[in-house]
């Protein structure tokens, strides 16, 4: 009879590759989030272009917001989850604007707009020769949320300053703490 509160050889392999997947996922969503942040963030004017060809019905001066802070909220997000700072708050934030990207793409495609979405492009209207990713671009979004979301139930990997900072050095691989 096996005691309680074993673990089984199957939860033992996951226990440790858990770290390295969480890692993986941080290097993924996070860095995504900085070379989309900063692609933006040396061409703003071009930026708020991008939030334009959305065509809401919002202020210009709300445009020019978004256009102007979002390539500075993904950057700053993109460094939290890349180092592993406050890992499952930045991944739920992340996991949101994933969310609302997808909601603005398909509400372009559903409008039939003809934009290019701006995530890892400069983005705004397309002319008549170019063709629309909006299934693409939903699709690599579904992806990040699937980090995000691995990151908000397992935080704890390898090399993060989350590990670092609660236990002082880093976290060894088989004593991995579901609790951030």
């Amino acid at each position: 009879m096996k005691p309680t509160g074993s673990i089984t050889p199957t939860q033992s392999r996951f226990e440790q590759v858990r770290p390295w997947i969480g890692l993986a996922a941080r290097a993924i969503l996070g860095g995504v989030l900085v070379v989309a942040g900063g692609m933006k963030i040396f061409d703003l004017k071009q930026s708020v272009i991008a939030v334009q060809a959305y065509e809401f019905p919002i202020p210009d001066w709300m445009e020019s917001l978004i256009g102007h802070g979002l390539p500075v909220v993904e950057i700053l997000l993109g460094l939290a989850i890349l180092t592993g700072l406050a890992t499952r708050w930045s991944a739920l934030l992340a996991g949101l604007m994933m969310v609302a990207y997808i909601a603005g793409i398909a509400s372009a495609w559903a409008r039939g707009l003809s934009i290019d979405c701006g995530c890892l492009t400069p983005g705004g209207w397309l002319d008549a020769s170019q063709k629309t990713k909006y299934a693409e671009d939903i699709a690599r979004d579904i992806g990040l949320i699937a980090c995000a979301v691995w990151l908000m139930i397992w935080p704890k990997s390898q090399f993060s300053l989350d590990g670092w900072l609660n236990h002082g050095e880093e976290i060894p691989v088989n004593q991995v703490n579901d609790c951030a």
